[in-house]
C-alpha cells in the first residue's frame, strides 16, 4: 500500500474534492484520480463516490478513513523518532482557534513560527463555534473551557484567569459595588447564555445571575460595551489587559475573586499519534506563553 496514496485519501476525505486534494499534494486531477484508482483496487472496495458536483466517502471509505489517518501519523513519527525524513517539521497545519483569542495572541505569534519551521503552512480558522475536528479535517484546536471528558487530548497552555471590570466613566457615574449582591443596583454586561456569575466570598462561594440592559454573543463586544460605560461585566485578563493598563477599564471587586474552571487548551484527537507539526506548534506555544503569561 503507497503511503502517498493514502495521504490522497485522507486530503480527499477532509476537503470532499479531489483536485484540491490533488493540488495540495501537487499532484494533478488525472494522476490524483489515478492513485485513488490503485489505492481502491488494492483494497478491493471503492472509497469514495465521485459525481460532477462533489465527492463522498462510501461505507468503506468512512471506516477506512480514520486508520488511513493513523497510518499517516505513524509513518510522520517515526521518521521523526530516528530524524529521517524531514529534518523539521512540514506539512500544512490546520488550526482552529476561537476568534478574539486568535487574533489577539495566535496571530502575532506565527510570523515567528512559520520562520522557525519554514516548511510548515498554516491553515487558521478563526471562529468562536466548536468545531469537530476529525470531521472538519483540522490537526489542531484551541480552546477556552473547562476541560471535560472527550475523544480529545487536551495540553494546557496558559490559565484563563477572569475579572470584574468597569470603565472609569461608570464608575464616576455609579459608583463601585462592595460585594456580589450589590450588583442587583448595576447594569451588567453579559455574554448570551453566561448570565450565572460565581464570587468566593468570607462565607463561602456564591452563585450571583446577573441582570443589565445590554448582552452580546461576543466577547470583543462584551469587552467594547464596558469601555463605552454601559455597565459592569467579567473580562478574560488576556482579552482586557491592555485596557486595564492604559486605564480604559478598572478591575472591581478584587476582594471577591471570580470562581472559574476555564483553561486555555490545546487539543487534537486522541486517534491520531503526535505529529511533528502538531508537537512543534504545541512545544512553540506552550514556551510563548509560559508559565506566566505576558498578558498577567
Amino acid at each position: 500500500m503507497n503511503i502517498d496514496h493514502l495521504r490522497l485519501f485522507v486530503r480527499i476525505a477532509q476537503t470532499h474534492n479531489i483536485s484540491q486534494a490533488g493540488q495540495e499534494l501537487g499532484l494533478s486531477p488525472a494522476v490524483a484520480s489515478s492513485h485513488i484508482n490503485k489505492l481502491e483496487s488494492g483494497l478491493g472496495v471503492r472509497l469514495i463516490h465521485r459525481t460532477t458536483r462533489k465527492v463522498s466517502l462510501t461505507e468503506e471509505g468512512i471506516a477506512f478513513f480514520p486508520h488511513a489517518e493513523d497510518v499517516i501519523a505513524s509513518v510522520e513519527a517515526a521518521q521523526a523518532s530516528v530524524g529521517a525524513g524531514k529534518s523539521t517539521p512540514s506539512g500544512t497545519l490546520r488550526i482552529s482557534t476561537p476568534a478574539s483569542f486568535g487574533r489577539m495572541h495566535v496571530l502575532p505569534a506565527l510570523a515567528d513560527f512559520m520562520e522557525r519551521y519554514p516548511e510548515i503552512k498554516i491553515d487558521l480558522k478563526l471562529s468562536d463555534t466548536i468545531v469537530d475536528l476529525v470531521e472538519g479535517g483540522f490537526d489542531i484546536a484551541i480552546r477556552i473551557s473547562q476541560l471535560k471528558d472527550s475523544s480529545l487530548i487536551a495540553k494546557k497552555l496558559a490559565d484563563d484567569k477572569r475579572i470584574l471590570c468597569a470603565s472609569p466613566g461608570y464608575i464616576k457615574k455609579y459608583g463601585v459595588p462592595s460585594n456580589p449582591e450589590e450588583l442587583n443596583q448595576h447594569q451588567c454586561i453579559s455574554l448570551i447564555g453566561l448570565e450565572d456569575w460565581s464570587f468566593e466570598t468570607a462565607k463561602g462561594p456564591i452563585n450571583f445571575k446577573v441582570k443589565g440592559k445590554f448582552r452580546t454573543d461576543n466577547g470583543e463586544a462584551v469587552r467594547d460595551a464596558s469601555i463605552s460605560g454601559i455597565g459592569i461585566t467579567i473580562g478574560s485578563k488576556w482579552s482586557v489587559y491592555k485596557q486595564i493598563q492604559s486605564g480604559e477599564l478598572v478591575h472591581i471587586m478584587p476582594e471577591h475573586p471570580l470562581i472559574s474552571e476555564t483553561a486555555i487548551w490545546a487539543v487534537y484527537p486522541s486517534s491520531r499519534l503526535l505529529a511533528p507539526k502538531v508537537r512543534a506548534f504545541i512545544d512553540y506555544f506552550s514556551d510563548y506563553f509560559g508559565d506566566k503569561p505576558y498578558w498577567e
